[in-house]
């Protein structure tokens, strides 16, 4: 798998599409600096940004029955730990995620694994019922089919993110030769503007228009 598969765009920041680290052909290591700092230290500097969309890049299609689970990856003593924090794959092309203030030291890894769909797909189920007992003071709330029915909303979201980045960027295009391009500075235009619709409207991308 020598092409780019995967797209990363930090807040504020280009975007990504190269690993910086690939340790096996379905497991992708990408080491995100902390903005305005070539050279961070992890005892020093930390990333600008709390939020990073991941999304297939166009065309990709990944091996069928495979999803690719999403992992911020932290150093220990006992060497790097891993924390997973969702996927995407057919039918979930993109996710936003928020990192939490104790991965930002300095770099920022995330790892993307290729990984069996239906396992990736159990752990999000088990994440988000966790979320939802935390939310409702600790009581579990079992996974019903009401629950998952709630499941194409979330693909709705992904692809409205993506659509709405897609829609912004297109007036920013142009051309280098025969390529079509667009400025590094649109897409961070494009995340301030995306982020504060997000603060004063919240639910705008849930709606149909």
């Amino acid at each position: 798998m020598s092409q780019p598969l995967f797209g990363l765009v930090p807040a504020g920041q280009p975007v990504i599409v190269s690993p910086s680290e690939t340790p096996t052909p379905t497991t992708f290591l990408f080491a995100i600096p902390a903005a305005n700092s070539p050279s961070p230290s992890p005892s020093s500097a930390s990333p600008s940004f709390s939020h990073i969309v991941v999304f297939l890049l166009p065309g990709i299609v990944l091996p069928e029955g495979t999803a690719a689970a999403i992992y911020l990856v932290t150093p220990g003593q006992d060497g790097p730990a891993s924390k997973f924090l969702g996927g995407i794959g057919p039918g979930k092309e993109s996710a936003i995620f928020k990192l939490s203030a104790s991965s930002a030291a300095g770099n920022v890894v995330l790892g993307i694994s290729l990984e069996p769909a239906d396992s990736v797909g159990a752990r999000m189920a088990e994440m988000a019922a966790a979320k939802s007992a935390s939310s409702n003071g600790g009581a579990l709330v079992p996974v019903t089919s009401s629950s998952q029915a709630q499941q194409p909303s979330t693909i709705v979201l992904a692809q409205r993110i993506i659509q709405n980045a897609f829609n912004f960027l297109a007036s920013f295009s142009g051309t280098a030769g025969q390529v079509e391009v667009v400025p590094l500075k649109a897409f961070e235009e494009w995340w301030k503007k995306f982020e504060s619709k997000v603060r004063s409207d919240p639910g705008f991308l849930e709606r149909s228009d």
